[in-house]
């Protein structure tokens, strides 16, 4: 089932549309300069849309010099405050996240949406674990996914109320399960596009394994329109883990895919060490090609006769094969120059 489309500066998200990878910079927002080079960044690494957070009315005014000169679109991150989504409207900003049952009475609701309409923009409400209303967790004695849902739904009446539908929705857990069978559930519940992420992943390495099973399983199923993997790291991590995901689950072809195999007692070169050289040459190539990493000549060409292009490890030296054909023997020193001269023949 295709969700609905929202549009997010000129970026398109759901309906169809090419999953979309999101951060959020971690920078002083009341500090345009160091937000926009962290944006840069984020940016040249393949991010395609931006959130900063919202604290304080200056940093709402800061949004107008961060907007105008942001190379992605910008996403205001408001909590409780209705002022401040309407500074950061009024600053340009392409979208904003916000709980509207937090932010108070109907009428705020409504000045939110009527600013939010008024612009063109969306607004993504974003339920987690710690943000269930206490009469929901009181219902279901904890935070499980049938209680993220009930709350994203009673944040998304709020907008309908007053005839919003340009909305995200964000239903986030710490735990992988939990935040799969959220994002389960609300696909089958509505069309609204979903923005998929673990939260409180963690720091680089179980953080990434986290967002990878769970986002990447929920892509598998036919399930998220735009991802932000949430590391404790530099946000330009969250960008590769991303891109990553969206490679492993084939939403991505961009790019060099590397496969390798992972040694036994058959390997006698050192395969550790040159996929790993294979990987970070091949790492900003752009050709869409499937290269293989093989310990033996005995397996390797028949194993990864679907790649491209590779090598299969030998006794000191390695073969270089197209297609499963072996083309030339080569020492071992040689192996990856040798790769690098075919791939950039392709």
């Amino acid at each position: 089932m295709h969700t609905r489309q929202i549009h997010v500066g000129g970026v398109i998200i759901g309906g169809g549309a090419p999953v979309v990878v999101q951060s959020m910079t971690n920078t002083d927002t009341r500090d345009p300069q160091a937000t926009l080079a962290q944006i840069d960044a984020l940016a040249k690494a393949g991010c395609q849309v931006v959130r900063c957070a919202v604290p304080d009315m200056q940093a709402a005014h800061a949004l107008g010099e961060i907007c105008e000169k942001s190379p992605l679109p910008v996403v205001a991150d408001i909590h409780f405050d209705y002022k401040l989504a309407l500074e950061s409207i009024a600053a340009g900003v392409h979208k904003i996240r916000i709980n509207p049952g937090n932010i108070g009475e109907d009428s705020r609701v409504k000045a939110v949406v009527q600013a939010a309409r008024a612009k063109g923009i969306p607004i993504r409400i974003g339920v987690n674990s710690g943000s269930v209303e206490k009469e929901i967790l009181a219902k279901y004695g904890a935070p499980v996914p049938e209680a993220l849902v009930e709350s994203a739904f009673y944040h998304v009446s709020l907008l309908e109320k007053f005839d919003f539908y340009d909305i995200c929705l964000s239903i986030k857990s710490s735990s992988v399960p939990y935040t799969m069978r959220a994002y389960q559930l609300a696909h089958e519940k509505c069309d609204y596009p979903l923005h998929l992420g673990v939260t409180e992943a963690g720091t680089e390495y179980m953080g990434t394994i986290k967002s990878a099973a769970g986002i990447g399983g929920l892509l598998a199923l036919g399930i998220g329109d735009t991802i932000r993997v949430s590391l404790t790291d530099d946000p330009v991590r969250e960008i590769y883990a991303a891109q990553a995901i969206l490679k492993a689950v084939g939403l991505n072809e961009d790019g060099i895919n590397v496969v390798s195999c992972p040694t036994c007692g058959r390997t006698r070169i050192n395969l550790i060490e040159i996929a790993k050289e294979v990987e970070q040459r091949t790492a900003n190539i752009h050709k869409k090609l499937k290269v293989a990493v093989m310990g033996c000549i005995v397996n390797g060409p028949g194993e990864a006769r679907e790649a491209d292009l590779g090598i299969a490890g030998g006794d000191g030296v390695g073969l270089i094969f197209r297609k499963g054909e072996i083309l030339r023997k080569v020492p071992q020193a040689e192996l990856v120059d040798a790769l690098m001269q075919e791939i950039d023949a392709y």
